[in-house]
C-alpha cells in the first residue's frame, strides 16, 4: 500500500514567470495519499502586482478582490506549517513549482522551497495518445472526471489534476499489471517513467521491483 503524502499544486498569477516580475495570486494545494484526497488548502494571495486585464477575464481574479487578500508570505507560510515537506504534483509542473519556489523563498521558508516534482502533463503525453490533447480539462473530459468548478481557478483546477493523478496510478497498474507484480504504483516510479517512451515502461517496471525488493521507498 501507498502511504506518502503529495501535494497536488495549483496556482494562478498576473503572467508567465516571476523572472518577469509576475506574482502569484492564488494557490490551491490537495494533499492525497494513495488514492485518496486527505486535506485542502487554498487562498487568495496579495503581492501589490497588477493583474494585466486579460489575466482577470480569464480567472475570474481582480485587482479589487485582492485588496483585501491575505499577503502572499502569510499564505506560503501557512502551507509550510501545514503538513512536512513532500514531493509536488501539477499539470505543467515547471510553471507552479517555479512560483512555488519564488513564493516559499520570498516567504523565508527555504526548507519548502524545492520539492520533488512531477508534471501530470509529461505523463499524460506517454500514457493517453489517444486524447485530443494534454490540456486539463480535455484530459478530465476524456476520463469523465468529476467537475471541481471554474477552470482557472486554482483549487478547481488543482482537484482536478488530484482526480488525473489517481486515474493514471489506475491505468499505469493497468498498463503494467505483470511487470510491477502487484506493487503499488508510486510517486517514485511514475516520476521515472514521465521521462521515459512508453515501450521502455515495462523495462523500468522490472527495475522497480528489483529495487523495491531490497527495501520499499514509499515515504
Amino acid at each position: 500500500m501507498d502511504t506518502q503524502l503529495l501535494a497536488v499544486v495549483d496556482f494562478e498569477t498576473t503572467g508567465v514567470s516571476p523572472q518577469k516580475g509576475a506574482r502569484a495570486t492564488e494557490v490551491a494545494v490537495v494533499w492525497v495519499r494513495g488514492g485518496e484526497v486527505v486535506d485542502r488548502y487554498d487562498s487568495l494571495m496579495y503581492t501589490g502586482v497588477v493583474i494585466p486585464p486579460f489575466i482577470e477575464q480569464l480567472t475570474g481574479i481582480s485587482n479589487r478582490l485582492l485588496e483585501t487578500a491575505t499577503p502572499a508570505a502569510t499564505v506560503m507560510r501557512e502551507l509550510a506549517e501545514r503538513h512536512p515537506p513532500c514531493p509536488m504534483i501539477a499539470h505543467n509542473v515547471g510553471f507552479d513549482a517555479l512560483f512555488w519556489r519564488e513564493e516559499m523563498l520570498k516567504a523565508d521558508c527555504e526548507a519548502h522551497a524545492n520539492p520533488e516534482r512531477l508534471c501530470t502533463v509529461k505523463l499524460a503525453r506517454k500514457l493517453y495518445p489517444q486524447a485530443p490533447n494534454c490540456k486539463l480539462g480535455t484530459l478530465a473530459a476524456f476520463h469523465e472526471l468529476p467537475s471541481q468548478g471554474r477552470a482557472h481557478r486554482a483549487l478547481a483546477d488543482a482537484l482536478t489534476t488530484a482526480h488525473l493523478w489517481m486515474q493514471m496510478r489506475l491505468d499505469i497498474a493497468h498498463h503494467l499489471a505483470g511487470d510491477l507484480e502487484g506493487l503499488p504504483v508510486t510517486f517514485e516510479l511514475a516520476q521515472r517513467l514521465q521521462a521515459l517512451a512508453f515501450a521502455q515502461w515495462p523495462k523500468a517496471a522490472g527495475a522497480y521491483v528489483k529495487a523495491f525488493a531490497k527495501g520499499p521507498r514509499l515515504c
